[in-house]
């Protein structure tokens, strides 16, 4: 991990397209700004988590998981015990 100090309106450069810039300093955040090309994503951390999670649960078929009910179903009710 490449670790730098910057100030108040200094940038980054990423390759030739992308610039961050600190924005603004708070007593525990800092504001940044990224300019970058439209074909390249930019989320949050936990954002872009959320949007992996989504995806590999979208790639399930759903016929695996109607496969998944006839190797494994749940029990339907006329074949729970009875009560005596």
């Amino acid at each position: 991990m490449l670790v730098l100090t910057r100030r108040v309106g200094e940038s980054i450069l990423i390759g030739d397209d992308i610039v961050v810039t600190v924005l603004e300093l708070n007593r525990d955040q800092v504001r940044i700004g990224i300019r970058a090309p439209r074909s390249v994503s930019v989320h949050r951390e936990e954002v872009y988590q959320e949007i992996l999670m989504s995806n590999r649960a979208a790639a399930v078929p759903d016929d695996a998981l109607a496969v998944a009910a006839v190797v494994d179903p749940a029990p339907s009710f006329s074949q729970l015990p009875r009560r005596r």
